[in-house]
């Protein structure tokens, strides 16, 4: 499984946020940006300052993803 922040680059969309603005409102640094863009795990710390920057939760910011499962032809 893995983690998904697509709903959190949407909201961001839907409010008119950029990820600057996004970055000082929730007091993260660009390397943090950084890992949700590319889809990583970051503290749990910092996914509560971004509910908060944004006034929202957990829920409306990302998304447990399951892993694709291999197909038979997957290992050739």
């Amino acid at each position: 499984m893995k983690i998904s922040y697509k709903k959190l680059w949407k909201l961001l969309i839907d409010k008119e946020i950029s990820k600057g603005e996004f970055r000082k409102m929730a007091h993260i640094s660009s390397s943090t940006s950084s890992k949700l863009n590319r889809g990583e795990t970051v503290n749990t710390d910092v996914l509560l300052r971004i509910c908060a920057a944004l006034k929202c939760d957990l829920t409306d910011i990302l998304e447990v993803v399951q892993d694709e499962a291999p197909t038979e032809n997957s290992d050739k």
